[in-house]
């Protein structure tokens, strides 16, 4: 562009041409690649063989040396520029700017060469702004990570701690993956600065508690891999802040239970992984059930999740097991509502004594205090079990019926052959006095008895 300009000054188009007249030529710039030298004509050719004075500036060869061939293509032309002593101020001018250009040039290179500067002993890619630290065995995040970075991967590393203001700095990051290393805890606001992250990586490590507040401030989160961690439980409104989130594994942790309310705020969820937990299919999974069902039903793919305890239902998908099986639920919670209305004291807590009640009286005598209750524990029994043990029942209540039946069918056929025979033995009565008569009568109630 500027040597267009140039041109519309002169009035006449010099690139590639020849100036009017058969006057001498000045040759004007030699550019050459990247990394040889530029020269810069400072004197005036003649027709014919001569020499002429020129200057030449070195240009750095470097990774970003591509944004030089604009100047290159410019510089590289030849350009004819009248020789006499008229227009020799305007030679000049004309020089002024082609070193001008060229100090632009160079400062251009340097500034792409300080723009993505690589960490060491890391692989980046400039195309995509990629940062990989992976499998180098490093125990700490390098803190020279251009701020630009969008993509960070530090897999397969010795990573144990992390700092609460490593990522202060990384706002542009997109997906972050800290997969395959020793961390334990996470600190509360170790995100809080990376409001453009999509994708968190955070399989096999050995976290084991999460903050509810940890992904707070990442609303544009799109995928979690919490898997193949030490996790007993997930603390309700961790995903409050993420609506967007359509991705969750939770795969090979310690979980035993789910609350329905924390997965509710999900509500662009697609894909949960929940398999190789060690699910207590009770009470406490039922809400969870629920929720289930009704995300399978939105379109929703969740993988197995096979129950451990208790026995009766050990390998069985919980969305198989009958909601029939949880109908004792209802009356656990009609009986802790009645027993939470009757406890007029202060809430009894794990670890400390119920509080003690006092008989009033002349002499008030405070009973010992005595440790919480400990919940009876329900459990689901089998389908089988339950119909059998009503069969069986059934059959014993049949059998006694009927045995009842027979013993009053008997007694009734006894006294009524009993009172015919007395009536026959009132008619054939003898005398009072002959005492063969008793005997005979003794001798016929032994025989029909």
């Amino acid at each position: 562009q500027c040597w267009r300009e140039l041109n519309r000054a002169h009035g006449k188009l010099l690139l590639g041409t020849e100036s009017q007249g058969g006057r001498g030529k000045e040759e004007a710039v030699i550019g050459q690649c990247p990394g040889t030298r530029v020269e810069v004509a400072a004197g005036r050719t003649t027709p014919g063989p001569g020499r002429q004075a020129t200057r030449s500036f070195p240009l750095p060869v470097g990774p970003r040396a591509r944004l030089a061939v604009g100047c290159e293509d410019t510089l590289g032309k030849r350009t004819m520029l009248p020789a006499s002593a008229g227009h020799r101020w305007r030679s000049r001018f004309l020089m002024r700017w082609q070193e001008a250009c060229l100090l632009g040039c160079w400062l251009s290179l340097c500034s792409a060469e300080s723009f993505f500067a690589c960490p060491s002993s890391c692989k980046c890619n400039s195309g995509n702004l990629e940062v990989d630290c992976s499998g180098l065995g490093l125990s700490s995040i390098p803190s020279d990570i251009p701020t630009n970075t969008r993509t960070f991967l530090f897999l397969n590393n010795k990573l144990s701690i992390l700092p609460g203001a490593v990522f202060s700095n990384l706002s542009a990051l997109q997906r972050l993956d800290l997969s395959n290393n020793f961390l334990d805890q996470l600190p509360q606001n170790i995100f809080s600065d990376l409001g453009n992250l999509t994708e968190l990586q955070l399989r096999n490590n050995s976290i084991r508690a999460l903050d509810k507040d940890l992904l707070q401030h990442t609303a544009l989160l799109r995928q979690l891999d919490l898997s193949i961690n030490g996790l007993a439980q997930i603390p309700s409104g961790i995903f409050d802040d993420l609506p967007a989130l359509r991705s969750l594994s939770l795969r090979s942790n310690r979980l035993q239970s789910l609350d329905r309310v924390t997965f509710e705020p999900l509500t662009s969820l697609q894909h949960l992984q929940v398999g190789d937990n060690p699910w207590e299919c009770d009470c406490n999974l039922r809400d969870f059930k629920h929720w289930m069902e009704w995300f399978s039903y939105r379109g929703g793919k969740i993988d197995q999740l096979a129950c451990t305890l208790p026995k009766e239902l050990k390998g069985k998908d919980m969305r198989m097991v009958p909601m029939e099986m949880f109908n004792y639920c209802s009356q656990l919670d009609d009986e802790n509502s009645s027993t939470v209305l009757d406890n007029t004291g202060p809430p009894c807590t794990k670890g400390s004594p119920a509080p003690s009640k006092s008989k009033s009286g002349p002499e008030t005598e405070v009973e010992p205090s005595v440790g919480c209750p400990q919940k009876q524990r329900y459990r689901p029994v089998s389908v089988r079990r339950a119909i059998g043990t009503v069969i069986i029942a059934g059959v014993v209540c049949g059998i006694v019926c009927i045995m009842m039946v027979v013993a009053a069918a008997y007694g009734c056929i006894y006294a009524s052959l009993m009172a015919k025979y007395h009536r026959e033995l009132k008619k054939r009565q003898p005398l009072m006095g002959d005492t063969e008569g008793e005997h005979e009568e003794q001798k016929q109630i032994s025989s029909v008895a």
